[in-house]
Formats: structure tokens, C-alpha cells, sequence
């Protein structure tokens, strides 16, 4: 458990031959994708080429009262996401989907992941004259897509002629007034995947579980560099032809992804029993339990226990009612928020020497505070275990990983981690580790956050911290954070 953002997720659904009844689909989606955003979230509903969108700052239970779902039209197409954003500030104005008018027709767009070039591109689309009402670099995509149509034979080919200006990690799900379109970057850093329903639907989402929580049927993940299609005559795809490269985020498989979801491949839960089985291997102690912290730890905690033969217990019972610590404002209220969503179990813990499983460490206050629980309930010793390597360097494709200074592991060795966390022992995985855990998996890996080595060139820190202090200065002047 960290101060980790979330990654956003995205949402499609096509009914063919006439048939209605979007909403309720593109509803319970979101409600499956609701870990990958937090923030904000909106459905866009096309009705006979009538584009209707409701979105607003809040969670999906929240945003879409009874009220709200009865008014949106029963359409053939919807596009949906949930949102925690990773550029630009958190407010309504940047909740998607992002709805442009224009002379080919309305067009819907739901966006995950991060450009490395927003910065370059927005400059030259506001020299253009373009006015932009976000501080998203989502924002930026839809205007490329807009002008790519404006030129192109298709909606489709508009996405595709935009994947060849715009770089970084994009999964899109874009809505035209007759077609659906799902689009995946040519490094698939973010996860795409296409089911059908039992009426012939399509549907395109982030995860699996998605299609689950519809009843589709899972039928293949979105290729990286591939753009799919479906409208009344069918399904299609076209790809890029160069510059397509597998890297898909791994730490989807450690933390952002549900464990019930398969991506490329590989189910989520058995990768991080692997990890928990690897940790084991590789920093072994001896202890009388192993826990693992609500949610993400808790499959690794169990595959440490059976590779390592020391009973798996239940070390906390979570408050399901309260949201992840990352989302509170500030430093001080992320570690109270520690005690209100956490409880240790001390009949599980006192007098024990414990091993506690999580995710990762970020800037380790949180895991401070962890640890602290424990030895409140009695435990006798904590031997922490992460099922990811140390983060020492900057995400820069959807991750909010976006500042070396704040890491912990950047600035401290192991054992100056061990100390601060208030820990007995300290074991990461190791980086070779990674490639194993998803070992079904179609796919390669983006590891760049561990390794400082990254499959696209990042964006110059000058201009980085240009946009950054622009969106700043935009989000302060419409007043944003009074929105958040």
C-alpha cells in the first residue's frame, strides 16, 4: 500500500443491428474498472448518432445515481472511464469522456496513459489556434484525432494517423456517430482487451473483469500498435507497420490490475503468487506467519506462504468504506488515513515473529505507519517483503511515479529503509525476477520505473517541467483544486 495514482480505465460497448441498451453495460463496467480511477468518471451515450455524455468528480456509485443512469437514452454505443489523473489537475473539466464536435461529427474519447510529447504537440496545436478547455494530455489526442478525420477516409484511419504523431502510453476507446474504435499505443503500456456478448455486442475494456462484470465473453487483447473497428458491417483491425514493440507496464501484474482479470495472456492472481513464491526463494526467514496488506498484498502473501511453508494468516481487516490512502490530499492525512482503513488482527500477530507482504514502497511513510500497527498488536517481529524491485526512477507513462526525490528507494540504501520503516528485515524482488512472473504472458515489459531504462526516449525535464507548470497556472486561475 503506497501513495501510488492509479491508472484510469476504459470502457466500449457496440450493439449491432438496431439494438439498444448501453447504459446499464457501460454502468457495471466501470463498477469493475472503479480500482483504476478514483477521481472522476463519465459515460458518452450515442443515440442514433446523438451523442450524449454525464461525467463529474466522484466514484461511479456516486456520479451515476438511479436518477442520472434513467435519464441517459438507451443507445447502441457507449464509451466509458474512470479517472485518476496523472497530468492535469483534478477537477470536473478533466473528466472524461472528452466530447468534440466537429464537420465529420461528434466524437467521444476515453483515455489511459500518459504522452511523452503533449507537451511538444500542444504548443504547436495552440499556435495553430486551438483553445483547449482541459489541462489533459488527453485533450491533445482529441484534437490530433480531429484533425487527422478532417483529412482521413475514416474515423479509424484518423486514430491510426494520430497514433503516428502522438508518443507514449495510450489505450483508447474512441466513439463516432456510427462506429467504435479501440486503439493500443505500439508498446501496449496500458492493457486493452475485446469481448462478446451473447446478443453480438462488442465491447473494449482496460481489464478483463470488465467484460466479465457484462457476461461478455473475453475474445483476444487489443495488439500494441492495432487499431479495431466495429460498426454494423463487422470488426476489423488495422496496425502500424513500424515501431510496434511490446512493453506493457509489468507493475499491472503487481499492483494496478484486479487479480480476477487476464492480461496478455497471464492471469493476475497466479503472477503474484509467483512473486510471493520468488520472494520466498530469495529472502527467506524464519517467522510464525505471513500477512499480506488489503488488497494487493495479499496474493503474493499467500505464495510466499507456500513456497516458504509458514502458515498464511489474516493480519488485517480493511474498512471497505473508506478510499485508497493515495487519494487524501496531503502527507498528514494519507498516514491518519492508515489507522482508519486498516486494523491489525492481533490474535493473528501477538508474539509473532511476522512476515508482512506488500506491493511496493514509495516514499515509505505509509509502510511506516504499517509496521507500526503491528508491533501496536504484539507482534513480536516484522520482516517486510515487496513484491516489486525498489522504484528509484521517474514513470513517465501513466504512472504517478514522477518525482526521484520523493522516492525513498532513490535516495537510501536497503538498510536505511529497513531503519526508517521501523522493519527487522527488508527484501525487495529482484529486478531478473520480473520477466517470471507472467510467464504465460504474449508480452514484453516495461520495467523503467526499477531500471531507469525506458522503451521510449522520456520527454526533456525542461519541458516536462514546462508543462508542468503551466497546467499549475491553468489549474489555479479556474480555480481546480476549490472543484476537487
Amino acid at each position: 500500500m503506497n501513495e501510488l495514482h492509479e491508472e484510469c480505465g476504459v470502457f466500449g460497448v457496440f450493439l449491432p443491428n438496431g439494438q439498444t441498451g448501453v447504459v446499464g453495460p457501460a454502468y457495471h463496467a466501470l463498477y469493475a474498472l472503479q480500482h483504476r480511477g478514483q477521481e472522476s468518471c463519465g459515460i458518452a451515450v450515442n443515440d442514433r448518432g446523438v451523442i450524449t455524455c454525464h461525467k463529474d468528480v466522484g466514484l461511479v456509485g456516486e456520479v451515476f445515481s438511479r436518477e442520472v443512469l434513467e435519464k441517459l437514452p438507451e443507445g447502441s454505443l457507449a464509451a466509458g472511464h474512470c479517472r485518476y489523473g496523472t497530468t492535469g489537475a483534478q477537477n470536473r473539466h478533466n473528466a472524461q469522456p472528452l466530447l468534440v464536435n466537429h464537420l465529420k461529427g461528434g466524437m467521444a474519447l476515453c483515455h489511459n496513459g500518459n504522452l511523452v510529447n503533449a507537451n511538444e504537440l500542444r504548443n504547436d496545436l495552440e499556435l495553430g489556434g486551438a483553445i483547449f478547455h482541459t489541462t489533459s494530455d488527453s485533450e491533445v489526442i482529441a484534437y490530433i484525432v480531429t484533425q487527422e478525420r478532417l483529412r482521413a477516409g475514416s474515423i479509424e484511419e484518423a486514430v491510426l494517423g494520430a497514433m503516428r504523431r502522438i508518443r507514449g502510453a495510450y489505450s483508447l476507446v474512441v466513439m463516432s456517430p456510427m462506429k467504435l474504435v479501440a486503439a493500443r499505443d505500439p508498446h501496449g503500456f496500458r492493457p486493452l482487451c475485446m469481448g462478446r456478448l451473447d446478443n453480438g455486442g462488442v465491447a473494449f475494456a482496460s481489464e478483463s473483469c470488465a467484460l466479465d462484470a457484462i457476461g461478455a465473453s473475453f475474445v483476444r487483447d487489443v495488439a500494441p500498435g492495432e487499431v479495431v473497428v466495429a460498426d454494423q458491417s463487422g470488426v476489423r483491425s488495422l496496425t502500424l507497420d513500424e515501431g510496434c514493440q511490446s512493453a506493457l507496464c509489468v507493475f499491472e501484474f503487481i499492483y494496478f490490475a484486479r487479480p480476477d482479470s487476464v492480461i496478455d495472456g497471464s492471469a493476475v492472481h497466479t503472477a503474484r503468487l509467483r512473486a510471493g513464491a520468488f520472494l520466498a526463494l530469495e529472502h527467506p526467514v524464519q517467522a510464525d506467519v505471513v500477512v499480506g496488506v488489503p488488497d494487493s498484498g495479499i496474493d503474493a502473501a499467500i505464495g510466499y506462504a507456500r513456497q516458504s511453508g509458514i502458515p498464511y494468516g489474516v493480519g488485517f481487516i480493511k474498512n471497505r468504506y473508506v478510499g485508497r490512502t493515495f487519494i487524501q490530499p496531503g502527507q498528514t492525512e494519507r498516514q491518519n488515513a492508515v489507522r482508519i482503513k486498516l486494523n491489525a488482527v492481533g490474535a493473528t500477530v501477538r508474539g509473532k515473529r511476522v512476515v508482512l507482504i506488500d506491493d511496493s514502497i514509495v516514499r515509505g511513510t505509509t509502510s511506516a505507519r504499517i509496521v507500526s500497527l503491528l508491533r501496536e498488536a504484539g507482534a513480536a517481529e516484522v520482516h517486510m517483503r515487496l513484491s516489486s524491485p525498489p522504484f528509484r526512477h521517474p514513470c513517465y507513462f501513466g504512472t504517478d511515479i514522477d518525482s526521484t526525490e520523493n522516492l525513498i528507494a532513490a535516495n537510501h540504501t536497503v538498510e536505511e529503509i529497513r531503519k526508517l520503516i521501523g522493519a527487522d528485515s527488508l527484501g525487495y524482488l529482484p529486478v531478473e525476477c520480473l520477466d517470471k512472473l507472467a510467464d504465460r504472458s504474449s508480452c514484453g515489459f516495461c520495467k523503467g520505473c526499477f531500471t531507469g531504462s525506458y522503451p521510449v526516449e522520456p520527454p526533456r525535464e525542461a519541458a516536462k517541467n514546462q508543462f508542468e507548470t503551466r497546467i499549475t497556472e491553468i489549474a489555479r486561475q479556474t480555480g481546480a483544486g476549490e472543484e476537487a
